[in-house]
């Protein structure tokens, strides 16, 4: 069994992540996933949250939105919509996007709910990874 994973995480923009790990957390669906070496073969729907990961005790976020993951024993890929490290977040635009998405909650049509409900989770993580959380 090995003792560590390759991580690699991409969009349909770009390579964004490759890299040897411990373990890694992912946001699935039905709530945050942890992956070991050695875990079951899985294939997952992901939701928008921290994809975290550590490595030599140490843990890297980013924030990811939608697509899919494949765990194996050995390697964890991810196919984001949305991938994004904590140096690439404009946090002040995060909260900005909050309070818009926040706002047009209030008043959505319920066609509008699921996709500003992922706006404001997004915007939230965003906040959260890049480093902005109060």
């Amino acid at each position: 069994m090995a003792d560590r994973l390759e991580l690699e995480l991409v969009t349909p923009q770009r390579r964004v992540l490759s890299e040897t790990v411990d373990e890694v957390r992912l946001p699935g669906v039905l709530g945050e996933m942890g992956v070991l070496p050695g875990h079951t073969p899985l294939l997952t729907e992901l939701g928008t949250g921290a994809l975290a990961f550590t490595l030599g005790g140490r843990e890297q976020r980013f924030a990811i939105q939608g697509g899919f993951a494949e765990v194996l024993p050995d390697r964890v890929t991810v196919l984001a919509a949305v991938a994004e490290s904590p140096d690439e977040i404009d946090v002040a635009a995060a909260r900005s996007a909050l309070q818009e998405s926040e706002a047009r909650l209030g008043s959505a049509e319920a066609e509008e709910i699921a996709t500003l409900t992922d706006e404001v989770l997004l915007a939230t993580t965003r906040i959260e990874v890049g480093g902005g959380a109060d």
